[in-house]
């Protein structure tokens, strides 16, 4: 087993105190946004090693998932994740076009999936998949928007988002909920309020989870959580952003159907909780560790992360990578996430 030094993302919409705060280091001000633990070329992460720090490849090689710790004090873009052939087919069309890696107008950073799994470590909340159109039309009139209402009714979410997207309408917010009213103040002009109030919005208790496949839209509003995904890091943006917009993307690929339950919920066997994943490809587990707990040999990489206590060797922000056909005792009183990938 190899320590992780993870790294810091510091994004506008990162909160200030809580990931320095896991860390047990002093906030320095600045919207500490999320932190990476993995081998994406955006963010690597550093092994610590009885020699010193190395990157993580040369212990693990490329690993396919990534595990964050993300936490937002305003909101995240309006956003959806391709396939796996769709990101395929994105990646190279932008290198056909000569869009740089770094560019920031680049959608496609690999050509990766990037279904995502995003645990709740504090009251969470969020927009997530779109609900029933009934339920969409009701709020739709109790905000007083007739016009939204009718069109939606008649014709259904995906032709509804492509009238959103082209056409330019004033909206009177006096009747929107609170979080919508939020986002109207913070982005007066963005065609995106008029599909925000389709979305499920969700408030989650820690350890409660969304589950997001491709396609899925979402928007994750405030509070602090543990993600995992596949190694990618393509975001395609249709709203409530200063980054690159791609709503014509956004169109193509995102899944209209609607989800009527968003929260997941981990599977209780004791001191242990497994969670349903969006896709086999990885796997996260929380284990109460209360005295010791075994993590027995298997044949993928697994990454630990303690946001809870300590271990006798972690502790609360820390995390740790075990290699393949390793076994680690843990022993300690901690909250231990091991997530897992394919190798």
């Amino acid at each position: 087993m190899y320590r992780v030094v993870g790294s810091v993302q510091q994004y506008d919409w990162g909160d200030t105190t809580y990931i320095p705060s896991l860390l047990g280091v002093s906030s320095d001000g600045a919207p500490w946004a999320e932190l990476w633990f993995g081998t994406h070329h955006v963010a690597p992460s550093l092994a610590e090693t009885p020699t010193g720090q190395v990157p993580l490849t040369d212990i693990t090689g490329e690993l396919d998932i990534l595990v964050k710790i993300l936490s937002a004090a305003s909101p995240l873009s309006l956003q959806t994740h391709p396939t796996r052939e769709q990101a395929i087919a994105g990646f190279r069309a932008e290198n056909m076009n000569g869009i740089a890696l770094n560019s920031p107008l680049r959608t496609y950073r690999d050509e990766s999936d990037k279904p995502e799994l995003l645990i709740a470590l504090t009251p969470f909340f969020a927009l997530c998949g779109f609900a029933p159109v009934d339920t969409s039309v009701v709020l739709l009139h109790a905000m007083e928007w007739k016009r939204e209402a009718e069109y939606l009714e008649q014709h259904g979410i995906r032709a509804y988002l492509e009238w959103v997207y082209v056409n330019d309408m004033d909206s009177d917010f006096s009747g929107a909920p609170d979080w919508l009213s939020s986002l109207a103040v913070k982005y007066p002009q963005d065609r995106s309020l008029r599909v925000a109030p389709l979305l499920n919005h969700v408030e989650l208790a820690p350890g409660e989870a969304l589950s997001l496949p491709a396609g899925n839209l979402h928007a994750y509003l405030r509070g602090a959580g543990l993600e995992l995904m596949n190694s990618s890091d393509n975001v395609v943006r249709a709203g409530f952003t200063s980054k690159h917009v791609n709503t014509a993307e956004l169109l193509r690929i995102v899944d209209c159907t609607p989800l009527e339950a968003p929260v997941v919920r981990p599977t209780i066997d004791g001191n242990i909780g497994t969670y349903p994943c969006p896709t086999d490809a990885f796997s996260v587990q929380r284990v109460q560790l209360v005295e010791s707990h075994v993590l027995k040999p298997n044949d993928s990489t697994r990454m630990i992360v303690v946001t809870e206590g300590s271990t006798d060797s972690l502790r609360a922000g820390d995390a740790a990578v075990v290699l393949p056909n390793e076994q680690v005792e843990l022993r300690g009183t901690a909250t231990v996430w091991v997530c897992a990938g394919r190798r």
